[in-house]
């Protein structure tokens, strides 16, 4: 009986270091893991430079072993210390866990796949979170609930604009042609995407009068589009201030859910109660 309490202590006080930010431990963890994440992201950049990489290959490789090792521990803590390791291995962060560590892994299968580490930059997400900051909290919640309640508009706009760049792109193919490298349909429903969106790649380009009208009337027309979905997103912002933002760092060691009010003692996902 004793044994198992003091492996249910073990694991809660792990869990609270690992998934929390309201201990000194927890924040020392997670300031430690962003700073190994950062040095693996330089190090991947630095590898794919040819002169500095003929030079420290070794010293390079020995590194993110080391930094890939300490993940992969990580990642198994993060899933022994959950009650419930499903909830964490299919989250957003639990699959971007573990995408930023099997890269590594990989390249001895895979030539070159090693450079996919960089996707450890999708781990400095959780800064945020970490460091506290009330008003940075606020902002990218708030950002957040926007996007969620945009997002049916702008999935019918994006459909109303797919739309627009096959009519554009089959009419500018009937109007200029093969012979001014309008060679098919496609590609040229290409150039109206790289017009429309005021890309500009110049590999192709109209060369008649009405093409040319037309491709002026496309690039006008793109100031305009790439401003909707931005309007889209500020109308569903919501007003909350910052100050009355929860910062509440807790995480349910049961099913891992996180954002719970400030002051909460139960999980609202599951009715867990919190460490």
């Amino acid at each position: 009986m004793e044994k198992s309490s003091t492996k249910s202590n073990w694991k809660e006080k792990l869990h609270e270091i690992i998934y929390e930010a309201d201990t000194k431990e927890g924040k020392l963890f997670d300031v430690i893991l962003l700073i190994a994440i950062i040095a693996s992201i330089l190090l991947v950049m630095l590898e794919s430079v040819e002169s500095f990489d003929k030079e420290y290959h070794l010293f390079l490789n020995i590194f993110e072993w080391i930094i890939t090792i300490l993940f992969s521990i990580e990642y198994i803590l993060r899933i022994i210390t959950i009650k419930k390791p499903l909830k964490y291995i299919f989250s957003f962060y639990g699959i971007i866990d573990l995408l930023s560590t099997l890269p590594k892994y990989l390249s001895f299968f895979l030539i070159g796949s090693h450079h996919l580490a960089a996707l450890r930059a999708l781990r400095l997400l959780r800064i945020f979170r970490i460091l506290k900051v009330t008003r940075y909290i606020g902002a990218s919640n708030r950002l957040l609930i926007a996007l969620k309640a945009s997002r049916v508009k702008i999935s019918v706009f994006l459909y109303f604009v797919v739309i627009l760049c096959i009519i554009l792109g089959t009419i500018m193919y009937m109007v200029e042609g093969a012979e001014n490298g309008f060679t098919s349909i496609p590609r040229s429903v290409y150039w109206a995407i790289v017009t429309l969106t005021t890309v500009g790649y110049g590999d192709i380009a109209p060369q008649t009068p009405f093409g040319q009208l037309l491709a002026s009337i496309v690039m006008i027309l793109g100031y305009g589009i790439i401003a909707i979905p931005t309007g889209i997103v500020i109308s569903e912002m919501p007003k909350t201030p910052d100050n009355k933002v929860n910062t509440n760092t807790k995480a349910c060691p049961s099913c891992g859910a996180e954002s719970h009010k400030d002051g909460a003692e139960f999980c609202y996902n599951c009715g867990s109660k919190l460490n």
